[in-house]
């Protein structure tokens, strides 16, 4: 099967390469960013490579080392100039030993009947410097990462296609409910989801303690929230909040990170690999007689022992956020 298409137009600063890959476009994105899988399929298998630092994010860096059987080392790195989950990528390439000679690649993700198409624009900064990399083999590197991509995709999809969701299924599955009345006025629980100092009074499981809470809350606005557990481990989220309708209703998107902001995959954490990258979160108040009536909804989950914990986690949260409101 011919899964990459190579294109270098005569006379011109551009590749362009096409891949294909038999497997959802959610999991080819979360195992392209996952630095532990990296040195699965990045480069010929004729090399090995370490990751030195990635931080896929916008205005983050990555940096790798690929090593010989001879032992000669060949360094990489680059910033990542636009993350759009699970959609696009946009960064810098640089080869350490030949400084200054920056290449600008845009990978965009296309999901069509289950499987994944990546197209890939690499602008070199000159015609002769894209013609030395295509002499030195480019197309054979492609394809070779294109293939130990795909047969890395074909050892998970047996435990990561289950249920593995950015959006809500139509019977549910993957998804949380939880319905809590508080005997408090609507504007006061809302305070709570929306003021930073508030939100740490009652965001994590019981014992937990948040160590900070950065709440930008208009549509389109990043959080980070942080969790600390009774042996001092931090948990950080963080998102961006899609709807808003005040005081009535928050829609977000939430995901991994670092204490920083950095995304980070669920191994970041020690957790395994069928942890979701990206989730979202309804949250919706309704008055009842000085009462509020809140709905949560939590989607993206795997059916098993993640969603049975989230939902424990979320209930001992709600339990705190009650204590909070007296």
């Amino acid at each position: 099967m011919i899964n990459t298409e190579f294109r270098a137009p005569p006379h011109s600063f551009e590749v362009f390469i096409k891949k294909m890959f038999n497997a959802p476009r959610e999991l080819v994105f979360r195992t392209v960013i996952d630095p532990l899988q990296i040195p699965n399929w990045w480069g010929h298998s004729r090399f090995t490579t370490q990751v030195i630092n990635m931080i896929v994010m916008r205005g983050g860096t990555w940096h790798f080392i690929q090593r010989g059987k001879d032992g000669k080392e060949y360094g990489y790195h680059g910033v990542y100039h636009d993350v759009v989950i699970p959609e696009r990528l946009v960064y810098t390439s640089e080869y350490d030993g030949m400084p200054g000679q920056v290449t600008l690649e845009t990978d965009a993700f296309e999901e069509q009947d289950g499987k994944t198409i990546i197209n890939s624009t690499v602008i070199f900064p000159s015609v002769e410097d894209r013609d030395q990399k295509l002499q030195w083999g480019m197309e054979e590197g492609a394809n070779a990462m294109t293939t130990r991509l795909n047969e890395l995709l074909e050892r998970q999809l047996m435990y990561e296609r289950r249920d593995y969701m950015m959006t809500k299924n139509g019977d549910n599955s993957g998804c949380i409910t939880i319905t809590r009345v508080f005997d408090a006025p609507r504007e006061r629980v809302w305070e709570r989801w929306t003021d930073p100092h508030e939100y740490m009074c009652w965001w994590g499981p019981r014992d937990f303690t948040s160590p900070g809470a950065e709440l930008d809350v208009r549509e389109g606005g990043k959080f980070l929230v942080g969790m600390r557990a009774p042996d001092g481990k931090q948990y950080w989220d963080t998102g961006t909040y899609e709807e808003i309708i005040e005081k009535k209703r928050l829609v977000y998107r939430d995901t991994f990170a670092d204490e920083h902001g950095n995304i980070v995959p669920a191994s970041y954490y020690g957790m395994g690999p069928d942890e979701p990258l990206d989730m979202e979160v309804e949250v919706n108040l309704d008055e009842e007689g000085g009462k509020t009536r809140l709905t949560l909804e939590h989607c993206g989950l795997p059916e098993g022992d993640m969603l049975d914990n989230a939902r424990q986690g979320w209930m001992q949260s709600l339990d705190k956020l009650e204590e909070c409101l007296d």
